[in-house]
């Protein structure tokens, strides 16, 4: 199924019955991300709507970097929404997806019921009051050079996205960015985002996140600290969960699906 917002088509599939839960997935994958979470939501009495967002799999892919801003990936989520006739969903994010989500639920509010994001805490508390998070976000920097990134992440049949990402299916990953010509949309992400002067910018001040919001942080994360994901309770005013996955890494959803399937089934239905 595709929805359109601006002449821009989303890809996505729906399952299931019961509630809506719109899964969200991040760099460098696709909707594939969520296969271990679809049939556990399913069982358990929900309907879930996987996109692959802009840039990815099978959904179109802009050319101009603006188009990647998360203001405008809102309005592809709200137009898919409203092409299923969802007034409201749970919301589950990881990585790009999460801050996503942090997003919609801030500015959308009236369409979030409940707010699960996975390793990736709320935008204002990405850089904190400590240097660690920076300096596990390098890779960050070399994202926002054209061609730069490109030819580094493929070089050498993909070593460096290999040995960085540590990601536990790399290769249908790969294979997915080749055929889709996903990598350069998927990196546009981050030059869209967080470019340089980002950094040096006061922090933008957002509206508390008002739905009941639950945090998954992984204990192997090498992208992502601790401390951003726990400080993200200061930005909702609604009820607020923190979740502690250990001995697993950055994707979690692969790595650990029954504790993750758990902790979501556990969320959505309370």
């Amino acid at each position: 199924m595709k929805s359109r917002h601006d002449g821009v088509a989303t890809f996505y599939e729906v399952r299931g019955s019961g509630p809506a839960v719109l899964l969200l997935h991040g760099f460098p994958d696709s909707g594939r991300l969520w296969r271990n979470q679809v049939p556990a939501l399913n069982d358990a009495g929900f309907r879930t709507v996987v996109p692959d967002l802009r840039g990815y799999g099978r959904s179109d892919k802009p050319e101009s970097v603006s188009a990647y801003r998360l203001s405008a990936v809102v309005g592809d989520l709200t137009a898919l929404l409203d092409d299923l006739g969802l007034e409201r969903v749970h919301v589950v994010g990881h990585d790009w997806g999460a801050a996503l989500s942090w997003v919609l639920a801030t500015f959308v509010p009236e369409r979030v019921d409940r707010l699960t994001v996975l390793s990736v805490g709320h935008p204002t508390t990405f850089r904190g009051d400590d240097y660690r998070q920076l300096a596990q976000s390098w890779y960050m920097l070399l994202f926002q050079f054209p061609d730069v990134a490109e030819r580094w992440l493929r070089e050498r049949d993909w070593e460096n996205l290999r040995r960085w990402s540590r990601h536990p299916d790399v290769d249908a990953v790969i294979e997915e960015l080749e055929a889709n010509g996903s990598l350069t949309p998927a990196l546009n992400w981050y030059r869209a985002n967080v470019p340089p002067e980002s950094y040096l910018a006061t922090a933008t001040v957002f509206p508390p996140v008002s739905a009941p919001t639950m945090g998954l942080w992984s204990t192997g994360d090498f992208a992502l600290s601790e401390g951003q994901m726990t400080r993200s309770a200061s930005q909702v005013s609604g009820p607020w969960r923190y979740e502690r996955v250990e001995g697993c890494g950055h994707w979690m959803a692969l790595e650990a699906p029954d504790v993750v399937n758990a902790l979501l089934i556990d969320f959505l239905s309370s």
